[in-house]
């Protein structure tokens, strides 16, 4: 009877607790917060088939490798220089639909008109016109693409600035893209690839038909999940948000300490970790100092699951703890995991990690291998809120209300560095010897393979946490300011300037 009362109790608490939460805050409701974030899914589908148009561009329609990679490495350039452009234009306007929804369903059609007309078309073009058809068509596809992601960017901050509810969009867009790219790999590699080659249009056309019923999908719980969210007393302070100019992008960057920390963390983690999933650097690891290629696959299959799960139980708790406390707890837990992976293939021996060899070594392995990438997970979860909480101090700053050009700003940065991956990959093993032909897995083991595998695949990352620590010490956003900041924000909405009080809105 007691247990029964206190239950009842805790109960009611808790529905006053959020009653007044509700009050204080612009909190989703839980299926609102579940269908929003599908919108990466669908983001990253185009992405994911967007990443094998090098072979239709060298296969089915005719181009060099080399003229196929230059025009590909050319449009991400473009892609970088578009971000702020078309952001700032969709900062400016004001429709009577909102900023969401139509600039979502316009990335989307743009997307899928472009891809559409690209691989259904281009190698039936004539010879000389296909190759700059297929550059209009590609670079038609990056603003879509570009527009698309301003838009998931611009509704993540609108559809909850509760600090408590943030992280859980986070969790879920990782969770959708994980399990996107879990079918998306099977649907091609078990699917796709055993039924054509890479030189059978008709491989890129199914994928083709694949994406676009995804990205519709997401597109259109993205759409209903902000409905109700996207109107203008959301974007900023409301009526009283003061316009945003391009004159004022440098200034943004230049006054915004914790979109700059911001940045230093997550690009740098995001560089470090693309270097280490390199595909070079996998092979260095697991065919050359373990020994076993298979070991990868095997890996990376038994993760999905521990990765989902680890990743709700961080999200669960940055959402008592605020963003930037669960993001800096992750940040710590994957700088111990690596460390731990590195001291165990220095000091044991990697050639005993194999599936038919459940020793030591093995267990040791898989457990360090699976428990880092699933606290990474949770690291890069924490993204899309902590952007969104610049977002808004930006906003407390300047009431201005430049969700897209502050996410283009930290995409164009994000881009510019991540760029240098295979720069770098390439360098450091030119430096060792590697000059003319890269690490395969007929490459012989060495002290200096198994040295620069520790660097490229595991102390890049860890100087890359290091860094981002530091750079967190520098950002105030935690959950007391954000709440704090919230509050201002919600009183400045709230005031009447029709006065002219020059000073309503900061008093």
């Amino acid at each position: 009877m007691r247990n029964k009362e206190e239950r009842e109790l805790k109960k009611e608490q808790r529905k006053r607790e959020t009653s007044e939460r509700n009050k204080k805050f612009r909190r989703a409701k839980w299926w609102q917060l579940a269908l929003y974030p599908m919108y990466g899914m669908g983001h990253n589908a185009f992405s994911f088939m967007m990443g094998i148009v090098a072979y239709y561009a060298a296969g089915p329609v005719g181009l060099s490798t080399v003229i196929a990679s230059f025009i590909i490495t050319g449009t991400r350039i473009f892609d970088g220089i578009t971000d702020p452009i078309i952001a700032l234009i969709i900062d400016k306007t004001k429709g009577k639909f909102g900023k969401v929804r139509p600039t979502a369903l316009i990335g989307y059609l743009t997307m899928a008109t472009s891809t559409s007309v690209m691989f259904l078309t281009t190698h039936l073009v004539p010879d000389g016109f296909r190759m700059i058809y297929f550059i209009i068509l590609y670079l038609i596809f990056i603003i879509g693409y570009t527009i698309n992601g301003v838009a998931g960017n611009i509704g993540n901050t609108i559809l909850t600035n509760d600090p408590k509810q943030r992280p859980i969009y986070g969790g879920l867009n990782m969770i959708y893209t994980m399990l996107f790219y879990a079918a998306g790999t099977i649907f091609l590699s078990f699917y796709l690839t055993r039924k054509y080659t890479y030189d059978d249009v008709e491989l890129f056309q199914e994928m083709l038909i694949f994406t676009l019923i995804i990205g519709a999908i997401c597109c259109l719980a993205q759409i209903i999940g902000i409905w109700s969210k996207d109107h203008l007393e959301n974007f900023g302070i409301g009526k009283n948000t003061v316009k945003i100019k391009a004159k004022d992008l440098w200034p943004i960057l230049k006054g915004n300490r914790p979109l700059q920390m911001f940045s230093i963390a997550m690009v740098t983690d995001k560089l470090s970790l693309q270097i280490a999933g390199n595909a070079i650097v996998n092979v260095m690891l697991f065919a050359i100092v373990i020994g076993d290629y298979a070991m990868m696959g095997a890996t990376q299959g038994i993760s999905t699951l521990p990765n989902i799960l680890v990743l709700i139980l961080g999200i669960s708790y940055a959402m008592k703890v605020g963003s930037k406390r669960g993001y800096v707890i992750a940040t710590w837990t994957c700088l111990i995991l690596y460390a731990a992976m590195f001291l165990l293939l220095w000091l044991g021996d990697p050639t005993q990690i194999r599936m038919d060899n459940m020793g030591f070594m093995t267990i040791a392995f898989l457990f360090l291998y699976i428990a880092k990438n699933a606290a990474r997970y949770v690291s890069s979860g924490l993204v899309n809120p902590m952007l969104a909480d610049v977002i808004d101090y930006n906003t407390y700053q300047t009431n201005t209300y430049a969700a897209g050009t502050i996410s283009a700003i930290y995409g164009l940065i994000d881009k510019v560095v991540s760029s240098l991956q295979q720069t770098i990959v390439g360098l450091l093993l030119a430096f060792i010897g590697f000059k003319t032909a890269f690490p395969d897995v007929n490459t012989p083991y060495s002290d200096k393979i198994f040295w620069m595998t520790m660097l490229l695949n595991l102390g890049l990352v860890m100087l890359a946490y290091i860094a981002s620590l530091i750079a967190m010490k520098y950002y105030e956003l935690d959950k007391d300011r954000m709440e704090e900041i919230q509050v201002e924000l919600d009183r400045r909405r709230q005031v009447d300037i029709s006065d002219d009080e020059p000073n309503a809105l900061t008093k």
